[in-house]
């Protein structure tokens, strides 16, 4: 029986052809062509119409519940850990993603090697990107040589699952790199096509519940740093992390989009000549150690995941001759950091029409929590006032288009963060204290109802020190 024709559908206006075009004939957007096989039946995905013998008899969720909870299986890497949720289950898929030079082959591979060496058992890594000796030497540079570590260059789904079977029930864990890589000469399609990366996925999830073993799947990602292929693929697995950082600096950050397992998380780690290192403590990274205050920085505590982290906010206010004076923003929302420079402009009675603004944010951190928008307006007022916020001053809260501070989600950990790096004054949404229950000291809290209340206190905390 023929096999049916590839279609290749536009994502912008579902135009279809009979090829693949870089740029669409019809309505001609750029990189929006992927390609549609129409589904059919194969050994990975064939479905019967006739009704057969469920593998499993349905249980009781009592029943289920009187069983032990799901044992995780730590891989020695805490901040790894940290994101999973404490650990891999058995059966858990997991897709990892990131822009290209990110870490992501890095990180797994020291995952792997630390799995080997905890559990004394086999750990595989499929390559579908790399040989057996370009891996070699990466693994020799960050000292990855448990005997326990089993390489493989494969891109056929046979025969990664044969690599799979031929070490089960023993393998403690396998990752493949990357799952764009492998396809299954039972279906039409190009490596990386919907189709192919639907049943690669698939499949191997198949695998992984049925036998118990824990698989990452690593994912490449587009140029607007999403996941490369069918948006589904990341309903199909039980975790999606995220692993980016900017290209001018060595930080990195792990975060947990997706966790059937656990809460979202956020973790660090420094890509190092050996390997990436984890940062245990990466508030200290975010901002800048002086001895002196200068104008236009102020410090915000931000929730990544359910974690608080310090970060400082920069800020640079200049006179220009240019007719359109330039507003830059990085590791910031642009956005609403223009809408925070017009409320910050009005409230402190500024005049920055005809003078450059630009923000920025401390080792390529990026920002996008609502309760860093305090620290953004007084960074402004800061550098156009020529005023510095004091080193020992932290501003949390979501500031409105009215001028208004509102409160914040996770305020009692993010005050919790903001005492344990030493910060004497806070400046606090209103009905802090009450929501706190006096676990502070009121002297440490700061409530400011609006923008203008905040600028006051600002200039009071600077007279003070001065004094």
């Amino acid at each position: 029986m023929a096999r049916n024709a590839t279609v290749y559908r536009c994502s912008s206006c579902r135009a279809t052809s009979g090829r693949w075009y870089g740029r669409c004939p019809k309505c001609g957007e750029f990189s929006t062509v992927v390609e549609q096989v129409p589904p059919v039946a194969t050994p990975g995905l064939r479905s019967t119409a006739k009704a057969s013998a469920p593998g499993r008899p349905a249980r009781s969720v009592c029943e289920v519940l009187k069983g032990e909870p799901a044992t995780r299986m730590s891989t020695g890497i805490g901040e790894f850990d940290r994101v999973l949720g404490g650990g891999l289950v058995a059966g858990q898929v997991c897709l990892c993603s990131g822009p290209p030079g990110s870490g992501k082959s890095t990180l797994l591979l020291a995952v792997a090697d630390s799995v080997a060496r905890r559990t004394g058992r086999p750990v595989l890594y499929v390559s579908g990107e790399e040989s057996v000796e370009q891996i070699g030497v990466r693994a020799h540079r960050i000292g990855a040589q448990s005997p326990q570590l089993l390489l493989a260059d494969d891109t056929e789904l046979g025969a990664v699952i044969a690599h799979i079977q031929s070490q089960t029930p023993t393998v403690a864990m396998v990752i493949i790199d990357s799952v764009q890589t492998v396809a299954s000469s039972e279906v039409d399609g190009r490596p990386g096509g919907v189709t192919q990366t639907m049943e690669v996925a698939q499949v191997l999830t198949r695998v992984a519940k049925s036998s118990g073993i824990p698989i990452i799947l690593v994912g490449q990602v587009t140029k607007d740093s999403t996941v490369a292929g069918p948006r589904a693929l990341e309903h199909i697995v039980d975790t999606t992390l995220s692993l980016d950082g900017a290209k001018h600096t060595s930080l990195r950050l792990l975060r947990a989009v997706k966790n059937r397992f656990g809460s979202l998380e956020v973790a660090a780690f420094e890509l190092t000549d050996a390997g990436m290192c984890e940062v245990v403590d990466p508030s200290s990274l975010f901002r800048e150690q002086r001895d002196a205050p200068v104008p236009g920085t102020c410090v915000a505590v931000t929730i990544e995941g359910q974690r608080a982290l310090s970060a400082e906010i920069q800020s640079l206010v200049t006179e220009t001759s240019n007719p359109n004076p330039r507003r830059g923003v990085s590791g910031l929302d642009s956005a609403r950091s223009a809408m925070l420079i017009a409320v910050a402009e009005r409230a402190a009675e500024l005049k920055l029409a005809a003078k450059d603004v630009f923000l920025a944010t401390v080792a390529g951190m990026r920002v996008s929590d609502p309760g860093a928008d305090l620290a953004v307006c007084l960074a402004v007022i800061s550098a156009a006032e020529g005023q510095p916020v004091q080193l020992d001053l932290v501003a949390i809260g979501e500031v409105a288009l009215s001028g208004d501070v509102r409160p914040v989600p996770m305020l009692a950990e993010r005050i919790a963060e903001a005492a344990r790096l030493g910060f004497q004054r806070l400046l606090v949404p209103p009905g802090s204290r009450t929501r706190l229950n006096g676990r502070y000291p009121a002297a440490t809290l700061v409530e400011v109802p609006n923008l203008r209340a905040a600028i006051s206190a600002m200039r009071r905390a600077g007279l003070t020190s001065v004094r």
